[in-house]
């Protein structure tokens, strides 16, 4: 091994990141293993690498003892005394073994060693970059497509965006750019598993956190999302700020703002609604774009029985429930919800025990 070769293991060390001090050491580790392995030694023996020359001495570490049970472990006090006179008993002396051709096998082992510490060390911080970004967006290129799978290059890494986490009719092309939500990053013999999704409501929050910039400022909360990915989505938000009207903000002037996170998810249809501490009033902004005319909550069942005008029912309960079943699943309540001329005769026939049917939907 030569100064040329331990310069580059400081150079490499340097581009790739890592401390050139534990390549150093995981050289001089290897090469501990290349001595016992190609002499044949039980020795305890250390190796020392000169960082500047290059040069390589290994020495075998000998307790002081009074009678030796283990030559190669163990020395007695009187050789050792007269290599120095002061060596006391259990002290450890270290004396030089090294093989004229070490230098050959030396440099064999240490590139292998090095190699492999590199390309563990590359996959470590990979895996620390992208665990710190779990619930966080990333943008990648589609690399490939295997088995459904769509396999996303994320520069350093590779994304895999399962089929239960792609938006339902979504196509996927090579080298199209997309934004995904990381959902889990693990470690595998391989390097790190990067998970990501399309469909998670996260991806929709994180969308209009990097939209809105009163949302990013904290000026404006999200307090809920509601998602059925490719359909229809509802987020809530809410402000303190009186002069701030949160809904504005996110739609943005002409609609810009919600029109640039509809184009990402592909048209996926969005409604904003104000949050609100009532319940009564949080349902009823939750049902938009149908008006109610009466909400009542009850506390105790978590239910909240709506009013909406005849004409509206439909608009209320949406396409399949839709509406109705978001509105549940962003408020966390159970939502009744029945027209008004349903509800008139509901009053009368309740007073004689009888109940009027009436469409019920929950989270």
């Amino acid at each position: 091994m030569n100064a040329d070769f331990v310069q580059a293991i400081f150079e490499l060390g340097k581009e790739k990141g890592i401390s050139p001090e534990l390549l150093y050491q995981a050289v001089e580790e290897a090469l501990i293993t290349a001595y016992k392995k190609n002499f044949g030694s039980s020795q305890n023996v250390r190796v020392d690498l000169n960082k500047q020359t290059g040069e390589i001495h290994v020495y075998a570490r000998k307790n002081i003892v009074e009678h030796v049970n283990d030559a190669l472990q163990e020395l007695s006090i009187e050789e050792a005394r007269k290599l120095n006179p002061n060596y006391e008993l259990d002290d450890i002396i270290e004396l030089e073994v090294t093989p004229k051709n070490f230098g050959r096998i030396a440099a064999q082992n240490a590139k292998q060693v090095v190699v492999q510490r590199i390309r563990e060390a590359e996959r470590g911080m990979v895996f620390e970059k992208f665990s710190s970004r779990e619930n966080d967006i990333v943008n990648g290129v589609v690399q490939r497509l295997e088995n459904r799978n769509v396999y996303i290059d994320l520069g350093r890494a590779e994304a895999i965006l399962m089929p239960n986490e792609q938006i339902p009719g979504e196509v996927y092309q090579l080298h199209d750019r997309i934004k995904t939500y990381i959902v889990e990053v693990k470690k595998t013999n391989k390097g790190p598993q990067i998970m990501v999704s399309r469909t998670h409501p996260g991806l929709l929050k994180r969308l209009f956190e990097l939209e809105v910039p009163e949302i990013h400022d904290g000026l404006v909360e999200i307090k809920s999302v509601a998602r059925e990915a490719g359909m229809r989505s509802k987020i809530a938000v809410y402000t303190k700020d009186e002069n701030i009207d949160p809904v504005g903000a996110c739609v943005g002037q002409k609609g810009m703002r919600v029109q640039t996170i509809v184009n990402e998810l592909r048209g996926e249809k969005i409604d904003i609604v104000k949050y609100s501490s009532n319940p009564e009033q949080y349902v009823a902004n939750a049902l938009s774009p149908a008006k109610v005319i009466l909400a009542e909550a009850d506390d105790n069942e978590k239910i909240c029985r709506v009013v909406v005008p005849d004409y509206q029912l439909s608009l209320a309960i949406g396409k399949e429930g839709q509406n109705a079943r978001l509105a549940a699943k962003l408020t966390g309540w159970k939502i009744d919800i029945k027209s008004e001329s349903q509800a008139q005769p509901a009053v009368s026939l309740a007073s004689n025990g009888n109940s009027e049917e009436s469409d019920e939907y929950e989270d």
